[in-house]
């Protein structure tokens, strides 16, 4: 699954608008409905924040594998 996907996916799970969802990570819509619709590459600041706000690894949200784990208590 394309990383594009798994963050429209996981958005929609919680029932967030795009506006809802960058305004909680401190973006700008439109900043992040590029990223979600591919037309720009996600950075791993992006990642690490998107991973933090819905406490799920970043092998899953890049696809690597379909299991939603949690992030490690730190």
């Amino acid at each position: 699954m394309k990383y594009t996907q798994r963050l429209e996916d996981l958005r929609k799970d919680r029932d967030l608008t795009q506006e809802q969802l960058a305004f909680a990570l401190g973006l700008k819509r439109e900043q992040y409905r590029r990223y979600e619709t591919g037309i720009n590459e996600i950075k791993a600041g992006f990642i690490i924040k998107i991973c933090e706000f819905y406490n799920i690894s970043a092998d899953y949200l890049l696809g690597f594998t379909n299991e939603a784990k949690p992030l490690p208590k730190k």
